[in-house]
This record gives structure tokens, sequence and C-alpha cells, in this order.
């Protein structure tokens, strides 16, 4: 059984390791099972994931930002993700089209249904089948950020483009609550992760 599962949220809200615990769960009971992570996953895709997050003294307009995103995105679809879901592997990413709906959109200010359009085109229409988002407070994740002292552009932004991204985030779980499961990330991760695995695994019915 194929199944297309994303994480979402803030700076610093733990989707790296709830994705990981989550393979690894899957794995454990036979599951094939794929973890990608946005920007990347393909070798044009990781280039692109170096230039908007970690390349120096380059200025990147708000609308070439939603391009490159969205370019690595087109190549992980088409290379990466349809593949597998075609060989009924279960996809797992970390961050996907509503990071860019969440970041560019609400954060940058571009316009939502531009960027929605764009991105259906990087897409070809491809949607989730569960969106986990995992909601911290932005200050909260920053701060957690800032103890890896290890930050990227996006993560060295003023605290309200932060804010907006976070309401972004908020706004389309509200408006399709049948495919996002909002989930407290200020709790233990634990806990959190048995959260994840309820809802998951009444998806594989198991």
């Amino acid at each position: 059984m194929s199944l297309f599962i994303t994480f979402e949220g803030c700076d610093g809200c733990g989707k790296s390791t709830q994705s990981l615990a989550l393979k690894r769960r899957l794995q454990k009971i036979a599951r094939t099972v794929m973890l990608l992570h946005e920007p990347g996953g393909t070798r044009l895709g990781n280039r692109i994931s170096y230039l908007l997050k970690w390349t120096k003294n380059v200025s990147i307009s708000p609308t070439a930002e939603l391009l490159l995103f969205n370019a690595s995105r087109a190549n992980l679809v088409d290379e990466v993700i349809v593949p597998a879901l075609h060989a009924g592997r279960i996809v797992i990413c970390d961050r996907f089209a509503d990071s860019t709906i969440a970041y560019q959109g609400y954060g940058r200010s571009l316009d939502i249904t531009f960027v929605k359009s764009t991105c259906a085109v990087a897409t070809r229409g491809l949607r989730p089948d569960l969106t986990i988002l995992l909601d911290v407070p932005v200050q909260e994740g920053l701060k957690r950020k800032a103890g890896t002292g290890n930050n990227d552009r996006f993560e060295q932004t003023d605290l309200a483009f932060h804010q907006r991204v976070r309401q972004g985030y908020l706004a389309m779980a509200q408006e399709e609550p049948g495919r996002w499961f909002v989930v407290d990330a200020t709790q233990p991760r634990e806990r959190t992760r048995e959260i994840i695995w309820q809802k998951v695994s009444s998806l594989l019915g198991i």
C-alpha cells in the first residue's frame, strides 16, 4: 500500500526527528518506506538547497525563492516520489509544497494564489495523503535552533516573518482538516511520536 506523508512546521518544531522516528517504526513492521527532505533529494535539488539556504552575499528575491524551491520539487516528484508511490512504497517527506505556501506565500507575502498555482505545476497535482503539522510557538522553535549554532538564511529572518509562517500553516490546516493533522509539538518527543504513530497506523489499518 503506497502512502504519501509529509511533515510541516516552523523552524525548530522537530520535523527531522519525528519523520525519522516514523520511518524506523514503519520499517520495524516490514513496510517499505522512503524518507526524503526538501529542498533536496536529487543531485539538482541538493545544489538548489545549498544555494537557497547557505550561499552568502547572494541576493535572492521572494519570487526567485519560489521558483527555485519548485524547480527542486519538480525534479524530486518526477525522479523519486512518483516512481516510489507507483512501486507501492510509503514516502515520508520532511517539507513539501505547503512549506513554500507558508514561507514564500505567507512569510514573504507573495500572492497566495500565484504561489499555489506555481506549486501545482511543480507537483503535477500530487498531494500528500496526510500532512502532519508539528506546531510550536515561534520563539520556542527558534530557541531550539539557536542552540545548534547552525542557522540558515530562513532561520536568521526576523520574528515577524516566522510568525506569519506559523499563522499560514494554521490557516492551511483549518482549510483542509481532512488532510492535515496538527500535533502540539511542545510535548515530550516520546508523546509526540506516539500521537503520530496512532494516526499513521489508523490510516494503514494496523
